[in-house]
C-alpha cells in the first residue's frame, strides 16, 4: 500500500489541482492528476508509487528512444539509464505537473549522449578507414533494403528515413495519443510550433511513402 502523504503536502497539492488553479486544471486529464499524486508519493519514499510511476511511463519513454535512436538495443539502454536519472533527480522536481516534461527530456538528453558517441566513433572509423585506404579501393557496403508486407511496416519502414526529431512528434501524436497541449508541454515548446512540427512531419512522411512505393 502506498504510504500516508503528509496533510501539508496534500492540501498544498490538491488546492493547486482543484481549488485556486481550477481553471487550468479542467483541462488536465485524470490520468495527467494520477501522475502527479504518484510523483507525490514517490517524493516522500513510496516504493509502491514508484513502481507503478515506471510501469504507466515505462512503454512511452521506450517509444520516445527508438524514435530517436531508431534502435531497440539502444533504446532500452538509453530508457534505463533515463530512469536512473530520473529516481536519483525526483526528489527535487518542485512541479508534479512538470514531469511528462522533464522525464521526455531525460531521455532525450541520453539519445543525444548516444548519437554524440556515435558521430564520435563514425569519425574514427573513417579516419582509420581513409588512413588504411587512401585510394578508396574498399567500396561501400550496399544500403540495406527494408522491405514491408503491411502497412504497418511501410510505415515504420518510412520513418527510419525520417529525422529524429519528426519520428519523435509522430510516434508522441499517433502511438502515444498525446493531445497537442501534452506534446507542448513534454517537449517545452508553444501549441503553435507543435502544430508546425506536425504538419511539416506529416508531409515528410507523404513524401518518403510516396517514393517507398515508386
Amino acid at each position: 500500500m502506498m504510504a500516508e502523504m503528509p496533510a501539508s503536502r496534500w492540501s498544498a497539492w490538491f488546492m493547486g489541482c482543484v481549488g485556486l488553479n481550477s481553471c487550468r486544471t479542467m483541462e488536465k486529464s485524470t490520468e495527467a492528476i494520477y501522475d502527479e499524486l504518484l510523483v507525490l508519493k514517490c517524493q516522500d519514499g513510496d516504493d509502491a508509487a514508484l513502481e507503478e510511476l515506471v510501469e504507466r511511463w515505462q512503454s512511452r519513454l521506450f517509444r520516445h528512444a527508438m524514435q530517436l535512436t531508431a534502435r531497440r538495443d539502444v533504446a532500452n539502454d538509453v530508457v534505463q539509464e533515463g530512469w536512473i536519472a530520473i529516481v536519483r533527480g525526483l526528489s527535487r522536481l518542485r512541479d508534479p505537473a512538470s514531469f511528462p516534461k522533464w522525464a521526455y527530456r531525460i531521455v532525450g538528453n541520453k539519445c543525444a549522449d548516444w548519437t554524440r558517441r556515435q558521430q564520435r566513433q563514425r569519425r574514427l572509423t573513417e579516419n582509420v578507414a581513409d588512413a588504411t585506404d587512401p585510394a578508396g579501393l574498399g567500396g561501400d557496403d550496399p544500403a540495406a533494403v527494408l522491405t514491408a508486407d503491411d502497412e504497418l511496416g511501410r510505415l515504420r519502414q518510412a520513418m527510419r528515413q525520417m529525422r529524429s526529431d519528426q519520428r519523435a512528434i509522430l510516434s508522441m501524436c499517433y502511438l502515444d495519443g498525446m493531445s497537442l497541449r501534452e506534446i507542448a508541454h513534454a517537449l517545452d515548446i508553444p501549441t503553435g510550433t507543435v502544430k508546425s512540427r506536425l504538419y511539416h512531419a506529416r508531409e515528410q512522411l507523404k513524401r518518403v511513402l510516396e517514393r517507398i512505393e515508386t
